[in-house]
């Protein structure tokens, strides 16, 4: 089949959950049999310095210049009654490039890669209407607001940014739900996002492809970094909602509690683009902000404990399957550890209160024997079940599936 794939970022150099889950899509396609066409937001400095390694696994490759959003934009939207995801990626000359190769070049499927790119829908409809639109979501969106909301509102001080979710909850799942009624399949990265999916648009085929890893990439331990006797990491992008409400909560409200019995213990805040509230934290006695690194595997390898102490949020953490991979003893909150099916002390810890974290965390860093039994249950875990190997049957089912259901003659119209 040839395929073409919409996307907000190039998969090269696959940094973030986004590109690592485009990255592994894509490769899952090729190694498929299938040809594999790229259209992108990205610089010509981007292109050309990742031409080679996209050459590997895409026949053809696509971009157009990120646009540039502005605050007047973002208010335009909001007071027209759009969820603000609508807006983040509109781009005429994404349009424009988009139509030409439609125009030029038959496709069996588009898939759309994030909310964010939903919005070219009407384009592949308007020129190759026969062509099946699949909707591969990154998380259930409308239900990732809710949990925001319900984690901000009891807070005076969180209560615009929880109005903000509000609203936005309540025009995601409007937006969303016609999403999902008008792609021939809809992807989910977690059961849980499946559900969400299937109560939101009810008899729409919903499937689960699970965000994945390349397992033996994190198998192999960067002896590099020495992060000191107790070191506690958490990674991710920094600028992302979730994430800083998780760092500056276990901050505040838990790692004191840790340092009260393991005096040595540090918290690494590992990731890119560290927002303002943050900052807070960088005078803090054993915390350290790094903003980006070009690799994690060396904070992974040097970490006592990582943790996951992320209270809202949906789909499943690449970060916390990369920790697992990495062997780490892992401490999450059961959101953070929502999508994959683990229990409390069989491959990680669960604890969601703020003694129950830190308890299971000081219990993991005075005990290295209970450490290696952990991450060798966690790293096995995660090879059965969340290797790029594994997934990518799935997604191949996926492809039969919407192409099984599209009859022929809507399938030779794209043609």
């Amino acid at each position: 089949m040839r395929l073409l794939f919409l996307t907000a970022e190039l998969p090269e150099p696959a940094h973030a959950g986004g590109t690592l889950r485009t990255n592994g899509l894509l490769r899952a396609a090729h190694a498929a049999g299938h040809e594999v066409h790229l259209l992108s937001f990205a610089t010509r400095a981007q292109l050309n310095a990742q031409r080679e390694r996209l050459g590997a696994y895409c026949a053809r490759v696509e971009t157009v210049a990120p646009p540039q959003r502005r605050l007047a934009d973002r208010l335009r939207d909001l007071l027209a009654g759009k969820a603000d995801m609508q807006g983040r990626y509109c781009s005429a000359h994404y349009q424009h490039a988009l139509s030409k190769l439609l125009e030029a070049t038959p496709y069996d499927l588009v898939q759309m890669e994030s909310l964010e790119m939903t919005v070219y829908a009407p384009a592949v409809q308007r020129v190759q209407p026969g062509t099946p639109l699949i909707y591969d979501s990154f998380n259930a969106e409308f239900d990732l607001q809710r949990s925001i909301f319900e984690a901000e509102r009891g807070s005076l001080r969180r209560l615009p940014g929880a109005l903000y979710s509000f609203v936005q909850w309540r025009r995601l799942t409007r937006y969303e739900r016609q999403v999902v009624r008008e792609a021939a399949h809809t992807i989910a990265v977690s059961d849980a996002d499946a559900e969400a999916f299937r109560r939101l648009a009810p008899g729409c085929p919903v499937s689960v492809v699970p965000n994945g890893i390349d397992v033996a990439r994190y198998a192999i331990a960067d002896t590099s970094l020495d992060l000191g006797p107790a070191p506690l990491v958490f990674t991710g992008s920094m600028g992302y909602r979730p994430n800083v409400d998780a760092a500056l909560w276990f901050a505040n409200r838990v790692l004191d509690r840790v340092r009260a019995h393991v005096p040595d213990a540090r918290f690494f805040i590992v990731g890119s683009r560290p927002h303002h509230r943050l900052n807070s934290l960088r005078d803090r006695d054993g915390v350290q902000i790094t903003g980006w690194v070009p690799d994690v595997n060396p904070f992974l390898s040097a970490a006592a404990v990582y943790v996951v102490p992320l209270r809202m949020g949906s789909g499943t953490r690449l970060k916390l399957l990369q920790a697992m991979a990495a062997r780490l003893a892992v401490v999450s909150t059961q959101i953070g550890a929502q999508g994959l099916d683990v229990q409390d002390g069989e491959q990680l810890r669960l604890a969601d209160t703020e003694e129950g974290f830190a308890r299971a965390v000081i219990e993991l860093l005075r005990d290295p024997a209970q450490r290696e039994v952990l991450g060798a249950r966690a790293a096995g875990y995660v090879a059965r079940h969340y290797d790029w190997s594994v997934i990518a049957p799935r997604l191949s089912a996926v492809y039969d599936s919407v192409l099984g259901t599209a009859s022929a003659p809507e399938r030779s119209s794209a043609r």
